[in-house]
């Protein structure tokens, strides 16, 4: 690990200020961070630790929804009242992800900014675009088992890895920043991250100095929640595929909400409304998911070890749906 200043920040745009110098970076719960730090794939100059800010209450809005802090840890958000009574989906999502040792030191704005876990990322010495830009994409024709089918470029097919977002995409959160000028804005969690394209080193619309602050989300939806996780062990492993569900149906079995949101199959937290469309109004019978798979993933592409997932995630999709109609039924 290399050498680096250390800021303690008290107050917020001192903090935005002070992380706004090329080659700064900010310090929440560090749980990935750190990690990057000792591969030497991040090597900032100065950390500013945003610890001691007030980020840490979760609250209702005027509109019904919840304000969650950026340094809620995730195990306080998964385990807090109003977010099991009206968000299930969240807290299951959050406790599919990491440890429970892991869970109590990461927070929830840290999460929406996990890297990659592809393996010639973390792989100091292997060519990366999203690391080293412009050196080149091995896991292409390499080890590409967990990498995304959708979302992907010639130069990266890096998935994304976090299983909170997946959550937060299919809820429409809204994040909250603060920049260095003291401004602030609000971002869509839909227009939050970037496709790679030709330039996967860029993640997100966050600017230098500009820090997540808070976390939106809307009124709750009715319905069935669920956050089914496909991985390779049953803890402390990412997904392979996931599918984050709020799904309805009257009283006919026909369905009258569908949310789906999926993880390990994108570049980023991975939702098309066009597939729900095309649930909604249905008896969610096989030819209708098989309909919505197909939408779904029509621009979808295996590259050799991850062909699986394509399969895989048409599974899941008629589990979930099924699943949903079944308990409507109990």
């Amino acid at each position: 690990m290399k050498r680096f200043d250390y800021v303690r920040a008290s107050e917020l745009t001192p903090a935005c200020k002070a992380a706004s110098v090329e080659g700064a970076a900010f310090i929440g719960g560090g749980t990935n961070l750190l990690d990057l730090m000792k591969f030497e794939i991040e090597t900032p100059i100065k950390l500013v630790d945003i610890t001691q800010l007030e980020l840490k209450q979760v609250e209702p809005t005027v509109a019904g929804g919840l304000r969650i802090g950026a340094l809620v840890t995730n195990s306080d958000l998964a385990a807090h009242p109003s977010v099991i009574e009206n968000y299930p989906v969240l807290s299951r999502a959050i406790l599919a992800g990491a440890t429970g040792q892991l869970r109590n030191k990461a927070t929830t704005g840290g999460n929406f900014l996990q890297r990659t876990r592809c393996y010639y990322f973390y792989q100091p010495d292997s060519p990366c675009n999203k690391r080293n830009p412009g050196s080149g994409c091995p896991s292409i024709n390499g080890e590409n088992r967990s990498l995304a089918i959708l979302g992907t470029s010639e130069h990266c097919i890096a998935q994304h890895p976090s299983d909170m977002a997946v959550a937060m995409r299919l809820l429409d959160a809204t994040l909250e920043t603060q920049k260095a000028d003291g401004s602030t804005r609000q971002i869509a969690i839909k227009d939050f991250y970037q496709l790679p394209k030709d330039t996967p080193h860029i993640e997100t619309v966050l600017e230098a100095g500009e820090m997540i602050t808070h976390i939106i989300l809307p009124p709750q939806t009715a319905g069935m929640h669920t956050y089914d996780k496909i991985r390779d062990r049953a803890s402390y492993a990412f997904a392979l595929v996931s599918c984050a569900a709020v799904i309805d149906a009257d009283e006919t079995g026909t369905l009258t909400t569908v949310r789906l949101a999926f993880g390990g199959i994108g570049t980023q937290p991975w939702r098309n409304e066009a597939v729900e469309d095309a649930l909604v109004g249905t008896k969610g019978g096989i030819p209708d998911i098989v309909h919505a798979a197909n939408i779904l993933l029509e621009q979808a592409q295996g590259w050799g070890q991850n062909d699986f997932k394509i399969t895989l995630t048409r599974r899941l999709l008629k589990q979930i749906i099924q699943r949903a109609l079944a308990a409507k039924d109990a």
